[in-house]
């Protein structure tokens, strides 16, 4: 299923969307800060009902009519440090300039014409993830390219956008968002279908992440960058899959669905062959009535019911497998899903689930199927097991066609889930309530590589090549820059940011707890020499311990200032004396166990140069 294919003799095409949330002071339409909240840290939540509206055509869009289809109440929660715009109850303000300014450095980048004027949209999206059933885009640049080892790869557009709320919590009634994350401005940046295998797809992916990042302004961790991929083969069709998290998993991605568009045009020709059909759904609760099957009968007991489809000809390609560990039932059960049913049962793997061979008998006889035909039931409420018969019927005729035109969603494993059609352009209308925009980038310089970054590491701070690449690659490279810039040693600096901070972390510090200004007043102590270089592993330690303090208060109540010369060298000199007939005998071949000595008495509180020149000194009047 995932074996190597020839790309070229099945046609592949592919494209990327790229969603990178920038590191922006403020929201992209408020003056909230882009800090992310925990939940329970809400100061109040309240619910919303949201339905798709007509475009200024008056069409509606089919990926926001099926979203709607499912009744749900959305609960969003809301904070000290969100405002009505969240809300959308409040209009938005203009567009945020830092985050343009960061969008038009992104399209220098890769060499993409602004456009002369910028005008907001609005993107209907009804899933609830936006509390005013839409979100806010913008056309900020054109064409462009970035090159990969087999060719370069046209960069379509880049819009910049809001972030959507982060979902919390689902249940059967609906979903509950946060509002922390709502409004964060990104980018979107889509390729040209020039992408021709996965391995291309994925070195695309890599190169304009790398390029995101030299901007230095681009936030970092889980969640800040999603992929979306679209694939194709000759005899499929365009499916956009949406939420890959990881980079490495995007060459999987692509290699997968490329088998699942193969086997779903295999047994598009094999039901072709058959005379294939799908019939009406019907009613075959009665076959059930007494029925053992724990799923059905709790159904019937909560007065719902069970519905069946006669699926003509689809004897055994129901349970056949499509991708790794999913089948073509897999694919109808996603459908019924998404129309509130927990999945359906199918002849191809009954009896089973409680459902005996005389059901399955009776159920045949019902809908009047063969032995060469399948039937798919779902047992839920009324209304929803027939809309979702309705749904898995309707999947199973584009089943005769092949490959349906949607959206699916990206699973771990590396297969996909269908999560609605593809949008159209109904769902895209003007932003009254935002003027536009003119972007000038003139005033926008451009930024420096990474790959250039890390050459000028080498050559202008002296650090060798592996220290140089991972900080310039970094998540703390425009702090490493500003706290060089403002004096600090650069391999002081890069070895704290790169090496200590990893070393706490595997001595289970919360290092995730310490903020850029915490490390900023760390290196500008130890810079004017009221902390000792070797203490600021457990300065970090401490504030990691206790954020919410001052870098300088914690150093004072933990003991870790930076000793004088004079204490330096008592403490030195008690640890000489101490140990006098050692140093007698051995001369300054005891200067190594003693220094360790000294550093211990020390505590961390001088500069090892010092304790070193000290400890040297006191031996050489002993020898």
């Amino acid at each position: 299923m995932t074996a190597d294919y020839d790309y070229e003799a099945l046609g592949l095409v592919a494209g990327l969307e790229i969603h990178q949330q920038l590191d922006t002071a403020t929201k992209l339409f408020c003056a909230c800060p882009t800090d992310l909240r925990e939940p329970d840290e809400s100061a109040r939540r309240f619910t919303r009902y949201l339905h798709p509206t007509r475009s200024e055509l008056g069409e509606l869009d089919e990926a926001a009519l099926e979203e709607s289809r499912v009744e749900r109440e959305f609960t969003y929660l809301a904070y000290d440090s969100t405002c009505l715009v969240e809300e959308d109850d409040e209009p938005p303000h203009r567009l945020d300039d830092e985050a343009l300014e960061t969008a038009l450095e992104v399209a220098q980048l890769m060499d993409m014409t602004p456009v002369d004027q910028a005008n907001v949209m609005r993107k209907i999206v009804v899933d609830g993830s936006n509390t005013s059933g839409f979100q806010r885009s913008t056309l900020v640049a054109t064409g462009g390219a970035i090159e990969t080892s087999v060719g370069d790869v046209g960069i379509e557009d880049m819009m910049l956008e809001e972030e959507s709320a982060q979902r919390v919590q689902e249940t059967d009634d609906g979903v509950t968002y946060s509002l922390d994350r709502l409004g964060i401005p990104l980018v979107e940046i889509g390729t040209a279908p020039d992408i021709r295998t996965p391995e291309q797809a994925q070195e695309a992916a890599e190169r304009i992440g790398m390029l995101l990042r030299s901007t230095g302004k681009v936030k970092r961790g889980l969640g800040t960058i999603r992929q979306d991929v679209n694939v194709s083969i000759a005899d499929g069709a365009r499916v956009e899959i949406k939420g890959v998290q990881s980079l490495d998993d995007i060459a999987d991605i692509v290699r997968t669905e490329v088998g699942r568009q193969a086997e779903l045009v295999s047994v598009r020709d094999e039901l072709a062959s058959r005379e294939a059909a799908v019939h009406d759904p019907q009613d075959v609760t009665a076959v059930f009535e007494d029925t053992d099957s724990g799923v059905v009968a709790s159904a019937l007991n909560d007065g719902g019911a069970v519905f069946g489809v006669r699926l003509e000809g689809f004897d055994g390609l129901v349970g056949r497998e499509i991708a790794p560990d999913r089948r073509l039932g897999t694919e109808f059960s996603d459908h019924a899903k998404r129309h509130g049913a927990g999945g359906i049962f199918h002849t191809d793997e009954l009896p089973a689930y409680g459902v005996t061979d005389d059901e399955v008998a009776a159920l045949r006889d019902a809908v009047d199927a063969s032995n060469e035909d399948a039937v798919a039931i779902v047992a839920a409420a009324t209304e929803v097991a027939e809309s979702a018969i309705d749904a898995v019927a309707d999947r199973a005729r584009t089943a005769l066609d092949g490959v349906p035109e949607e959206t699916r969603g990206a699973n771990q494993d590396g297969t996909t889930r269908y999560l609605r059609p593809l949008p159209g352009a109904a769902r895209m209308y003007p932003e009254t309530d935002v003027p536009p925009v003119e972007p000038d980038p003139s005033e926008v310089p451009e930024p420096e590589l990474l790959t250039e970054k890390v050459e000028r590491y080498q050559a202008e701070y002296d650090l060798d090549a592996g220290l140089a690449e991972q900080v310039a690659y970094g998540t703390h490279m425009p702090l490493f820059e500003r706290v060089v810039a403002d004096g600090v040693d650069s391999t002081f600096a890069a070895t704290t940011l790169e090496s200590t901070l990893t070393e706490l972390r595997r001595d289970d510090v919360p290092v995730e707890n310490l903020r850029e200004d915490h490390l900023e007043a760390v290196f500008a102590m130890a810079e004017d020499g009221d902390l000792a270089r070797e203490g600021v592993p457990d300065l970090l330690t401490e504030l990691a311990a206790n954020p919410d303090q001052e870098a300088r208060a914690v150093a004072e109540q933990a003991g870790l200032g930076s000793a004088a010369e004079d204490d330096v060298r008592e403490a030195v000199l008690e640890v000489v004396e101490r140990n006098a007939d050692q140093v007698e005998d051995e001369g300054m071949q005891a200067f190594s166990g003693l220094m360790g000595e000294c550093m211990g008495a020390l505590r961390g509180k001088a500069d090892g140069d010092l304790v070193s020149e000290v400890l040297r000194e006191e031996i050489q009047k002993r020898a």
